[in-house]
């Protein structure tokens, strides 16, 4: 088992104070956004035998075990953070695997390099993922009713709106949310400049349901990403809930920390709320027209104690074990690779003890007790 020392990643939207309040460090003034635990090439975990990524690398079946090679390949299949948001992050989608092949292997073909500010595709690996709130969390996720959007502009009373809201009444609805969605995103820029300010001043004055929207054009006046949000569901977490976001389902975090986990990829394609480039006709091609419910988890309990959020993938499993005084110790142990993070209180994993921040990578088939008082979040996999 061993000792993980993580990078944090400044991102701009980053809260400044999250982090280390859970870490119990003074915050810098920077923002820090992300947590990063797990192999990722970008920023892997250290360890006291090399970076997780070096020590996965030099003998893939002992640390994942032979199921995970067979089935994911020789790599840590997921990447866990911590995610605390102080601001909007961009309105987003990720591709399914196959979109994801596709698209990397475009690209490559097509010679445009890694780096490039205009490539979509950094690997051809699909990036579902969960977010869990460990306190109050606000998000976008999936497609509002495209006749209830209609009425929420009509409520606003900008006329500029009019035309996104008569496209929204439109059938059948996958149609009208991909009509609107183009007409906002291919906008003549001054026009929609103009639409986002009107927009703007009508949520901050009306409040309620369109508080959200007024804050996220707070960060990104003229943004068309603005109108786009005002297509999707608002969620609001409480501690324990989580979201589930798979392949083409747009979304983006507002403000809250949370543990999120994900298959090891990089693939992200922006709606908006951001600087960074908008491939609209790319994007239209992978985001799911589907209106629906956000659809918010809650763990469920296992005999032992295990609190399980279910999804649909097998690259990661997340569940929690929450510790209370006089608790008995908890076997983990799994032919899996998994990593173990402290997230309340404190709690001793083999030979580690463990603080809020704190966590352990745990190769397949080793010896995995933890005992405590104190909540551990279990990242691993399904096989």
């Amino acid at each position: 088992m061993d000792r993980l020392d993580n990078t944090v990643r400044p991102y701009a939207w980053g809260s400044t104070t999250a982090i280390p309040t859970l870490l119990g460090t003074e915050p810098t003034g920077e923002p820090q956004a992300e947590m990063w635990m797990g192999a990722h090439p970008g920023a892997p975990s250290r360890t006291d035998r090399g970076t997780l990524a070096d020590v996965v690398a030099a003998d893939p079946e002992k640390e994942l075990g032979p199921a995970s090679v067979a089935r994911f390949g020789p790599r840590l299949p997921f990447l866990l953070k911590l995610l605390a948001a102080g601001a909007p992050l961009s309105l987003q989608v990720h591709p399914d695997l196959t979109q994801a092949k596709q698209g990397y292997e475009d690209e490559e073909r097509r010679g445009v390099p890694l780096d490039a500010p205009h490539r979509n595709y950094k690997d051809a690996n699909h990036k579902p993922e969960l977010i869990c709130a460990l306190t109050e969390f606000d998000g976008l996720c999936g497609f509002r009713a495209p006749v209830e959007t209609a009425g929420l502009l009509d409520g606003l009373g900008v006329d500029s709106l009019k035309p996104y809201a008569d496209l929204l009444r439109a059938h059948p609805e996958d149609a009208a949310l991909r009509e609107a969605l183009t007409a906002i995103l291919t906008a003549d820029p001054e026009e929609m400049s103009r639409t986002v300010a009107e927009t703007a001043a009508a949520c901050e004055r009306l409040g309620g349901a369109y508080a959200p929207y007024a804050g996220i054009a707070h960060h990104y006046p003229g943004d068309p990403g603005v109108l786009a949000a005002l297509l999707l569901n608002h969620v609001r977490l409480q501690p324990g809930e989580a979201l589930y976001l798979g392949a083409g389902i747009p979304h983006a975090y507002l403000t809250g920390l949370g543990v999120e986990i994900m298959a090891n990829s990089d693939n992200v394609l922006r709606c908006g709320l951001t600087p960074k480039h908008v491939d609209v006709p790319e994007l239209l091609r992978i985001v799911r027209f589907e209106p629906g419910d956000p659809g918010v988890l809650r763990p469920e309990a296992s005999p032992d104690g295990e609190e399980v959020y279910d999804t649909p993938i097998d690259e990661f499993r997340l569940s929690r074990h929450v510790l209370a005084e006089g608790t008995a110790p908890r076997d983990l142990t799994r032919h899996a690779p998994q990593i173990l993070l402290c997230t309340a209180g404190s709690v001793r994993a083999g030979e580690h003890d463990l603080t809020p921040g704190r966590s352990v990578f745990v190769p397949a088939g080793e010896k995995a007790e933890v005992s405590g008082t104190g909540t551990v979040f279990r990242a691993t996999v399904r096989v």
